[in-house]
């Protein structure tokens, strides 16, 4: 039976800092067709979510306005290849942070064998995003080498396993001499404190990158170009130091380099759907052998929301951080 009512998590006033965030009772999203209804077990904290409480990152036309862009948890009304029962990890536009979400039956994937729900529901977000920007605009090759930053985040801790995974070199940066140990920890061929080297002249070095995966944005793209080898790819995915750059045209013309960039949020449900069964195809192998896993630096209660949002921010995290429903 479809619940009409659940506990999720609503901003009050609309947007403000972490202490906005409070649980209320709404109504259950009823499922459309071809989507399915999932009982919420855990879901995902990430940085867009800090963005849309802020106000600067609106949901997409037609996604509800509870933040939470990955659940996992149990199908309880049924479409496509799912039955009810079924234990499922999902890439949503919205609505994760609810004892319930609805989402396309096209963008869930079953959880991978040993994996919990916590496990589950920190892959989506960060697996999906990695995969499109890395290997799909970025290019990423076995024998090439890929330049991370923000390499204890649950992106960058995601980028270093899935291009090990597939054969790539990886060299990661970090702010501070323990979070670059920690990088060098999971994986990461040569870590970098940003906050002490000039990670341009080191990477550069070291052999350079064919492909940068960049959060960072402005006060980084000088040393990325220099960092950059013949041909390569910088991808950006954020741009949490400002979103400016200035481009010295020769120089990019020189080593015939490629800026590029993308969201996934917004992006039409059969791209998603596409996108779902590439990973589906590609990586969750890679899980299954225990290449790639889900690092999860802390849960919290769901009505605890406004407390797992502050420890985002407050950047000492490594991993994910994660909201769990009894």
């Amino acid at each position: 039976m479809t619940p009409k009512t659940m506990t999720a998590i609503a901003i009050e006033g609309g947007k403000g800092p972490a202490s906005a965030l409070h649980p209320v009772q709404i109504e259950a999203p009823s499922p459309k067709a071809g989507e399915i209804l999932i009982a919420v077990r855990a879901a995902g904290v990430n940085r867009p979510d800090v963005l849309q409480r802020l106000g600067a990152y609106p949901p997409p036309p037609g996604a509800p306005a509870t933040l939470g862009l990955e659940v996992a948890g149990d199908v309880v009304v049924a479409a496509g290849r799912w039955k009810v029962g079924d234990r499922v990890t999902a890439l949503l536009g919205g609505g994760g942070y609810a004892e319930y979400a609805a989402v396309d039956a096209r963008q869930a994937l079953p959880i991978p064998a040993g994996l919990d729900y916590v496990q589950a529901a920190a892959l989506p977000e960060t697996v999906f995003t990695v995969f499109v920007n890395v290997f799909e605009h970025g290019g990423l090759k076995a024998g090439e080498t890929l330049l991370v930053h923000g390499a204890t985040s649950g992106i960058g801790v995601a980028a270093i396993q899935m291009a090990k995974a597939a054969g790539a070199r990886v060299i990661a940066t970090a702010r501070g001499a323990d979070k670059a140990k920690t990088a060098r920890d999971m994986g990461a061929d040569l870590a970098i404190d940003a906050s002490s080297q000039d990670f341009g002249a080191v990477v550069a070095e070291a052999g350079g990158a064919d492909v940068i995966l960049d959060m960072v944005g402005g006060p980084y793209f000088e040393a990325n170009l220099t960092a950059l080898n013949y041909r390569g790819r910088i991808v950006y995915i954020a741009a949490q130091g400002g979103g400016n750059i200035e481009v010295p045209v020769f120089r990019l013309m020189a080593k015939q380099a490629v800026i590029t960039g993308s969201t996934l949020r917004p992006r039409a449900a059969d791209e998603k759907a596409r996108i779902t069964a590439e990973v589906e195809r590609i990586v969750w192998p890679w899980i299954e052998k225990g290449l790639v896993k889900a690092v999860v630096d802390a849960t919290f209660p769901l009505a605890e929301a406004a407390a797992a949002h502050a420890h985002l921010e407050s950047g000492a995290h490594v991993g994910k951080i994660m909201l769990v429903n009894p």
